[in-house]
């Protein structure tokens, strides 16, 4: 039974573990996943996303940021924000409302459910009768007025959500008030919108689907005037001074009506085809805004012809001559006008427009000649293309830090250099510690980086890879170009734009070294390329090698794409990372991993079929090396390609079948007599019990076979500078892994600075490990006379880290997907491991070092692996002695491309993808944490008789 019992634990170091780990899931980066409703308070400036997973997401300042989830995960059908009031009601697609506070609790404040209610009719009743379809919150903040799909319109109180019954609007008294001739002709059907009256709160306007739209009076129950409209309902807007409202119609026109003193039927003043003659889209939504020179801004959501523009998403603004019809990429979910919002003030002046799309936000400032847009300081939309891979570079020198910014910037001349208009709460983290990028590489060929220092993911640069070669797109051609007579005057914004013009540009992975600024990038169709920082714009050739990884092979044909054609003669690029070299391998798989060693001018890279070692500074191939098992035809097909080799997968998966069967009847079937074979069990029941007694329950693994296809996949490449061939002299090196269990060291001898030029760089594979259970290696590190795992390229140069200690044994960690190995150099003898997979049945899929330091004292810090494994677990494992520290669950194991995705960093931080468009971060260490902390204030506010004092919000928004 003592293999049951766990280890004594040690206090002290029990202790440190606390000071040193801490596991919390910290901010949301990017755009929200499946966006579905939008809402701003004009009194706080903060505006609200609903999503159709039921969370809430509230944005001001940059900074400031809010999160709840409804606890029914249902779809977020409106936000309505309390009129001058730290509170919003949502209504959700099952027919809920929910009201949300933002409250102080503990010193810090976060934002919380306060009430639920659904809206139940008298028994018997069809659900259509209690429906909501809209909703008004009222300036007395006193009570709500819910429309419904039957007519009727119920008042609710606030904030308990109790109903005010002797208070509903029945569609029998509005009737009672209209021409008999259009109520037989037309019944008040479902209610479409609640407008307050801009100057006198008792009043409302109604409008009903069918057209009929008529403004009560509060007090005296009854209906004032009625506006007999002859097209479906889609929206109403009052004008600023409540002597006229706007409706827009279904049939893609707009009506002004007047609204006089006298209670009796009115006319309309005009109506409006914006778009016509021809058969238009509804107009959904409508804003009439005035202006100091007497030209309205009118502001519209559709109206397009149908035939011709039916498949557009587009946002109309008309300002006396100009108008625009702003294109938008994906479906508009909804938007606002940011206009002045003082009482006292006589005309609106809008300033910006804000609008919700599927897949990204859209700013645009309406006081800046050409209406251009604003970069958006959050909320960026990662998934503009697709995200194929990532990379963190932790504490990134200001200088290089500062020519990224100034080449970024060069890219947007064409924003608006408003500041950010919703700029609600106050922004009170302390600054970040260090300067952090996050590198995106996407499926059309570009690499994004993002500023990741702090709460909000900055977009500071991107870089294009499609110059170099060619494709079907032109890369000067202009999406915005306009003819001057073109009608409707369209005009495309906003990021996204998920095609690719060729599926090969994708960028697989990503290398930047953050001392020199080289950057290496590898795609999908085998291009590496090696770029260099410049600060101008540059034209030049781009020098072309080819690196034939089957190049001592026989039989073996590539059935999968075709490389990128190059682009002959200069290339002109923009300022930032300009390539200089490409390197093409052969043929033209996806490339698996990437290494870079920019004091060495050396970079590495491996696909399915090989790897090779490439000199950037002599543009010249080093060597090439063949890891192709004769079985791997599935690597000869290539990831585009639609061949696919179900026979042989079924094949294989029968053979192991059958080889675990056999190996199985081997067990229990031995030759020899009865004592003999008794005997021989007995002593093997004895040794296998002193052995259950010193190591815990053990899965049986089977080896892999040689023959599983992929074995010569190249996962990891790393450079050294280690002791190889013998114990006196250390070298340059390089470490390949692959699919199969093979680790290939290979020595390099690279030229003193003063011949670098002039002799070649040499390579000569002194080592090749065969891990006996043949997984595929994932990760490869060297540690030092002090067990400290080797600095980066140039980190010692610019003292940033100590010289490695090359007077004691250096070691090699070896991480496949199942076990962690260390082995002793330069003999390479097995000197300790961890074996995960059979003690816990899970698989490595990430693995990094990291360096955490304590919370307590800044004097100590030590280095760790973090690990992520299948299952979705991060484990914590100390170096050099492999021992389990701590275990958190982080990911579901479900989610494949969350886990595939995840990045961790240099200091015990991480990210993952858990929507297309949305990162995860999270944090393992107590010292490194990255969260929202703000201040919301609410202003003193005297309207409508009601006087609100002013109050701080300070809120540390951790996700629970």
């Amino acid at each position: 039974m003592r293999r049951f019992l766990r280890p004594g634990h040690d206090p002290v170091r029990e202790r440190l573990k606390r000071d040193l780990f801490q596991f919390n899931k910290t901010v949301e980066h990017g755009f929200p996943h499946q966006p579905s409703a939008l809402g701003y308070s004009p009194f706080l400036h903060l505006m609200a996303i609903g999503t159709r997973s039921g969370a809430i997401k509230l944005y001001g300042a940059p900074g400031v940021e809010f999160m709840g989830l409804h606890e029914e995960n249902n779809t977020v059908m409106q936000i309505h924000f309390i009129p001058d009031q730290c509170q919003l009601v949502t209504l959700l697609d099952d027919n809920s409302l929910h009201l949300w506070s933002l409250k102080q609790h503990s010193g810090a404040s976060e934002l919380r459910e306060e009430h639920r209610f659904t809206l139940k009719g008298p028994p018997g009743s069809p659900p259509s009768a209690t429906q909501i379809t809209a909703v008004l919150p009222h300036s007395s903040r006193e009570v709500l007025y819910l429309g419904t799909e039957s007519g009727n319109i119920f008042v609710v109180e606030l904030p308990s959500f109790g109903v005010l019954e002797d208070r509903t609007i029945t569609s029998e008294a509005v009737l009672q008030r209209v021409p008999e001739d259009y109520c037989n002709r037309r019944s008040c059907e479902l209610v479409e919108a609640l407008r307050e009256h801009p100057k006198n709160p008792d009043q409302i306007l109604i409008g009903y689907s069918r057209g009929l739209i008529v403004l009560w009076d509060l007090q005296n129950n009854k209906v004032t005037h009625h506006f007999l409209g002859s097209q479906q309902l889609e929206n109403l807007y009052w004008q600023r001074d409540g002597s006229k409202f706007i409706s827009c119609h279904y049939d893609g026109s707009y009506t002004q009506w007047p609204v006089s003193s006298d209670n009796r039927q009115h006319e309309p003043l005009e109506n409006f085809v914006p778009y016509g003659p021809f058969p238009c889209k509804a107009i959904s939504k409508i804003y009439w805004q005035t202006t100091k020179n007497g030209v309205p801004y009118i502001i519209f959501q559709g109206g397009m012809p149908r035939a011709s523009y039916g498949d557009r998403h587009s946002i109309s603004v008309v300002h006396g001559s100009q108008q625009t019809a702003f294109d938008f990429t994906s479906r508009v979910i909804d938007f606002f006008i940011i206009f002045s919002s003082e009482p006292t003030a006589e005309y609106d002046d809008p300033s910006a427009m804000v609008v919700l799309a599927e897949e990204e936000l859209v700013v645009i400032d309406l006081k800046t000649a050409g209406w251009p847009a604003v970069h958006p300081p959050y909320l960026a939309s990662l998934h503009c293309s697709a995200i194929t891979c990532s990379h963190h570079v932790s504490n990134i020198p200001l200088k290089l830090w500062e020519r990224i910014i100034s080449a970024g910037s060069k890219q947007n001349i064409h924003y608006s250099n408003m500041p950010w208009p919703i700029d609600g709460g106050t922004n009170i983290a302390p600054d970040p510690p260090q300067r952090d990028l996050l590198l995106t590489g996407h499926e059309d060929g570009t690499v994004r980086f993002w500023d990741a220092s702090g709460v909000c993911l900055h977009l500071l640069y991107k870089l294009s890879t499609v110059r170099v070669f060619l494709t079907d797109a032109d890369p000067n051609d202009n999406m915005n170009t306009l003819g001057e007579d073109e009608w409707p005057p369209l005009r495309k914004v906003g990021t996204f734009d998920p095609y690719s013009d060729d599926p090969r540009l994708g960028i697989q992975k990503i290398y930047l070294c953050k001392y020199s600024g080289y950057l290496a990038v590898a795609g999908t169709a085998g291009q590496v390329l090696v770029m260099e920082l410049n600060d101008e714009d540059a034209e030049h050739v781009v020098d072309h090698a080819e690196a034939d990884l089957l190049q001592d092979q026989e039989g073996y044909r590539w059935k999968g794409h075709e490389k990128l054609k190059t682009r002959e003669g200069p290339v002109r690029f923009e300022a930032g990372f300009q390539p200089f070299v490409l390197v093409q391998c052969q043929p033209p798989a996806v490339v698996t991993s990437l290494a870079l060693h920019s004091e060495w001018k050396l970079v590495a890279f491996g696909t399915s079929h090989g790897f090779g070692l490439f000199d950037h500074q002599q543009k010249r191939l080093v060597f090439v090396k063949c890891t192709l098992h004769p079985s791997d035809q599935l690597a000869l097909e290539g990831p585009l390609s639609r061949v696919k080799s179900l026979k042989k997968s079924l094949r294989q998966s029968f053979r192991r079948i059958r080889r675990s069967r056999v190996s199985s009847r081997k067990r229990r079937g031995g030759s020899g007599n009865a004592s003999e074979v008794q005997e021989a069990n007995a002593k093997f029941d004895q040794d296998t019990l002193q052995e259950m007694e010193l190591a815990p329950v053990q899965r049986k693994i089977e080896a892999r076979s040689a023959e599983d296809s992929f074995t010569g996949f190249v996962r990891t490449l790393y450079f050294a500078d280690t002791f190889l061939r013998d114990s006196s002299r250390h070298c340059p090196s390089l470490w390949a892994g692959t699919n199969g269990g093979t680790v290939y060291a290979f020595c390099l001898r690279v030229p003193p600075a003063e011949r670098r030029m002039d002799e070649p760089v040499r390579a000569e594979q002194a080592k090749e490990i065969q891990l006996m259970h043949r997984a595929p290696v994932v990760g490869i590190l060297v540690l030092d006379g002090r067990s400290i795992p080797l600095p980066e390229p140039l980190e010692v140069a610019h003292d940033l880290s100590k010289s490695p200690d090359m007077q004691g044994s250096h070691q090699l960690l070896v991480v496949s997907e199942e076990q962690f190995k260390v082995f002793t150099l330069p003999k390479v003898s097995s000197k300790l491991k961890l074996k995960l997979t059979a003690l816990e049945g899970c698989r490595v899929r990430k693995v990094t070092v990291a360096n955490f330091g304590s919370c307590k004292t800044d004097d100590y810090s030590e280095n760790d692996l973090a690990v992520l494994t299948n299952l979705g677990d991060i484990q914590i494992i100390s170096l050099p002695f492999l021992k389990l520290q701590i275990r958190y669950p982080c990911i579901r194991k479900e989610d494949v491309s969350g886990i595939a995705s995840c990045v961790f960093t240099k200091y015990g931080q991480g990210f993952y993808l858990i929507s297309p468009s949305e990162f995860e971060r999270f944090s393992l260490s107590t010292k490194w944490l990255v969260e929202p902390r703000c201040i919301v204030d609410m202003p003193e506010v005297t309207s409508n008789n009601h006087v609100h004092k002013k109050s701080g919000m300070e809120n540390a928004a951790r996700k629970s």
